[in-house]
């Protein structure tokens, strides 16, 4: 299996990045979380990475950090949590938010994130509760991104907010609550995901 790649960061494109490695280009699915800290495209990136083998598919996953990529592979252990899933939970909150919120046993603030129900959260809150002491909170790292800020920054922020499972309308109305002058695309999918699950 693919545990780890290193290479030339070529496109970003929430949620997928493409890494090239000796000459070979790799479409990897990242969470917000990750997609946030990633250094400009033409530089050389780091990913720790989990491999998806299906029948009808074959995806790679990708994380910053190996605690990232822990609660990914003990998210899907959970009964109704696929990859998918897994992915935009850690797009909606960090490892030390979900820590807290699961330990906080706080499944109305799970609910807020796409595709998860009530059932669901309350799962997870059961479920994570006793894998989760031994996760130490990430500190955040600084958010890095284009100095040139595409025009359509807007529309690509929304179409990253679909791809994790939000409506159109949901992910249209809200990036325009918190579209701003000169605001990259992945500053708008932060603001619009922190806005809509309710952080402060």
């Amino acid at each position: 299996m693919i545990g780890r790649i290193r290479g030339t960061l070529v496109e970003k494109r929430a949620p997928e990045v493409l890494v090239e490695c000796a000459g070979v280009g790799y479409e990897v699915l990242v969470p917000m979380t990750t997609l946030y800290q990633l250094p400009e495209v033409g530089a050389e990136v780091i990913l720790l990475t989990h491999h998806v083998v299906r029948e009808d598919a074959q995806q790679l996953f990708g994380f910053i950090d190996a605690q990232s990529r822990a609660l990914f592979r003990d998210l899907i252990k959970v009964n109704g949590v696929g990859p998918k899933l897994a992915l935009t939970v850690l797009s909606g909150v960090d490892v030390g938010e979900f820590v807290a919120l699961v330990l906080a046993e706080d499944a109305a603030a799970l609910v807020k994130l796409p595709g998860v129900g009530k059932k669901t959260a309350e799962r997870l809150v059961i479920e994570m509760r006793d894998k989760l002491k031994d996760y130490e909170p990430v500190a955040g790292a600084p958010v890095t991104h284009a100095s040139a800020v595409k025009a359509d920054a807007a529309g690509e922020a929304e179409e990253a907010l679909i791809a994790l499972g939000y409506k159109p309308q949901e992910a249209a109305r809200a990036i325009a609550a918190v579209e701003g002058e000169g605001l990259a695309v992945e500053d708008l999918i932060r603001q619009a995901l922190k806005a809509m699950i309710g952080k402060k």
